[in-house]
């Protein structure tokens, strides 16, 4: 059966004047301003045109650019060829707000022919924000352009075994390297999100990055160790879900502890990667004189990163009945998160 894989995630500007069209498109989106449309796509306009011009610098230091088509391209590649073998697969990439965005990866889909669609989203904690997002618009652009392939959606996989595999793999020698300046306190930094989101929604992801936080520190096997789960890239006046980055970063600097930062939520470089955790949050450390600051690689094409996609894209094709799919087999968000797509009865995986 020819099953083609999306993989997808937010997307970024190719160019410097792809920074306000990309802008305006995040923050027209309602699952990111939950307004009616006639006042949040002009808002969306006035915030992406008085905003680009500051966010142009740190793209800037970028190569005036986001590296993350590139990187998912690179993801593309890697599964498409761990699943060379295991049938007639084709992976293509797609971005929720600049190209390729999701009418454009559906045409391809259907140019191909494909049978099935299995919907891979390189989030591995959900979110309204993120993977609903996505999905939305994918249907919408289907129905479109009438593409009928059945669809399914892996919901999540936020302790999976091969993604805490490469997470770990990849802190051990940043954690050895903070032992030689004391005892060192991981901060599993992820992006963060209004604390309405979580608490009128039901958004499940904050309970899913603890789920991936605490199954990170328990494969790092390091008794006693000093962590916790932090939020970065806030933007505007709404209160988020703390901690935040940057305050533990100061803590730590007046208890003069060594700091490991693991990006748990992301999975290739990005702007909040390589300019705000690694340049602004890094140069802040430095200057307070935090004692060790070092940042863990994201899992990009780490083997076995790669290796539990494929996992997750066979057992979906073994099993395709539900439209959102759970790799647990069942629903693992507790009852009050609403959100949660996996309902109250089982999965599948």
């Amino acid at each position: 059966m020819k099953t083609a894989v999306i993989i997808y995630n937010l997307g970024g500007p190719d160019s410097r004047a792809a920074i306000q069209p990309f802008l305006y498109n995040l923050f027209n989106d309602p699952a990111i301003i939950d307004l009616p449309a006639f006042i949040r796509t002009p808002l969306a306009w006035l915030i992406s045109t008085t905003r680009a011009p500051k966010v142009a610098p740190l793209y800037d230091m970028m190569g005036g650019s986001s590296p993350i088509q590139k990187n998912t391209l690179a993801q593309a590649e890697a599964l498409q060829t761990a699943l060379a073998g295991d049938g007639e697969f084709k992976v293509f990439t797609a971005q929720r707000y600049w190209h390729p965005m999701a009418d454009e990866v559906v045409g391809q889909v259907k140019a191909w022919d494909a049978q099935r669609v299995i919907l891979l989203p390189l989030y591995p904690q959900f979110s309204t924000t993120t993977t609903t997002s996505f999905v939305k618009v994918w249907e919408a652009a289907a129905t479109a352009q009438n593409l009928t392939a059945p669809t399914h959606t892996i919901c999540c996989f936020p302790d999976a075994p091969g993604y805490v595999r490469a997470q770990a793999d990849l802190a051990w020698p940043v954690l050895a390297e903070a032992k030689k300046h004391g005892t060192p306190r991981v901060l599993f930094s992820a992006h963060g999100l209004p604390e309405k989101i979580v608490t009128g929604r039901g958004d499940p992801y904050p309970i899913h990055i603890q789920r991936s936080a605490a199954a990170i520190a328990a494969a790092l096997n390091e008794p006693g160790l000093d962590w916790l789960v932090t939020y970065q890239s806030r933007v505007g006046p709404l209160k988020w879900v703390e901690p935040y980055t940057i305050d533990e970063i100061h803590r730590a600097a007046a208890e003069k502890v060594p700091l490991v930062i693991v990006p748990l939520a992301f999975v290739s470089e990005h702007l909040e990667t390589l300019v705000e955790l690694d340049k602004e949050y890094g140069h802040i450390a430095a200057d307070k004189g935090i004692p060790f600051y070092g940042r863990v690689p994201t899992v990009s094409i780490h083997p076995a990163f790669i290796q539990e996609l494929r996992s997750l894209v066979l057992q979906v094709a073994a099993n395709p009945v539900q439209a959102y799919i759970s790799p647990h087999g069942r629903r693992i968000c507790p009852a009050h998160c609403g959100a949660c797509p996996c309902g109250s009865g089982n999965g599948l995986l």
